[in-house]
């Protein structure tokens, strides 16, 4: 979908965070803040699929990220870890998803007709989604400084990368201009992650052999193991365990 696409990866990727906090019945230290933002502009995305003529699929599919988002916010206001983050979640609730939204829906609706009214909104939409779009630009940095792919998982980049090619083709077959710039974004961007994880990717064993000789779960030297038609390596290993026992003998 649209830049919901990008959302989608997002969700995948959030399910254990909000299996955590379900379990844990606390939001500790994650932030509201990027779902009541994903819960604006999925919103934004249902009012231009219904605004423009043809375009239901955009409405469909974001109707069902605005429900899965609903229930994202609402566990952070159930499980908040203190009632100021409560506070401040339910803030930037009636700030943006409330105040904002229904801002622009009024001044679109009654204010604007026609071409003016689906410009509007649109550039909106893809404003909102070139910005989330553009987050996964510190995990690559962090990619780039560690020279290790260990948090930037393979399957999300491969999401990113086919959902914004698939809805980037909607857009030209479409000739929607908003649906096509963010997906475009999105599209250099999730090749610039795959590009990114084929050139660390081996760094990241590298790495967990280095932390576990750091913190011995790794053998410095790894055990040899000697095969039994191995006799001249066998012989040679009796004949050192002999001298040995001689030495400390005669000692």
């Amino acid at each position: 979908m649209i830049c919901y696409s990008n959302q989608d990866v997002n969700l995948i990727d959030d399910r254990p965070t909000f299996y955590r906090i379900v379990k844990r019945r606390s939001t500790e230290e994650f932030s509201g803040l990027p779902y009541v933002c994903t819960l604006l502009q999925t919103s934004l995305w249902v009012y231009y699929g219904f605004t423009k003529p043809g375009a239901i699929l955009v409405a469909t599919v974001n109707i069902v990220g605005t429900a899965m988002e609903i229930i994202f916010v609402a566990l952070f206001l159930i499980y908040a870890s203190s009632p100021r983050k409560r506070v401040t979640t339910a803030l930037l609730v009636a700030l943006l998803d409330v105040g904002f939204l229904g801002v622009a829906v009024l001044v679109t609706h009654f204010a604007m007709n026609g071409d003016v009214r689906i410009n509007v909104i649109g550039s909106l939409c893809a404003g909102l989604c070139i910005i989330m779009y553009a987050s996964p630009l510190s995990i690559m940095m962090m990619v780039i400084t560690t020279k290790s792919v260990e948090y930037m998982p393979f399957l999300l980049s491969l999401i990113l990368f086919c959902s914004a090619a698939v809805w980037s083709v909607y857009s030209v077959l479409t000739k929607d201009l908003f649906l096509g710039v963010p997906n475009g974004v999105g599209f250099l961007l999730g090749t610039a992650q795959l590009i990114l994880y084929a050139i660390y990717s081996d760094s990241r064993g590298a790495k967990s052999k280095v932390q576990g000789l750091e913190d011995g779960t790794q053998p410095l030297i790894q055990p040899v193991e000697v095969h039994e038609n191995d006799v001249g390596v066998k012989n040679k290993i009796e004949s050192s365990n002999n001298t040995d026992t001689c030495i400390h003998v005669g000692h």
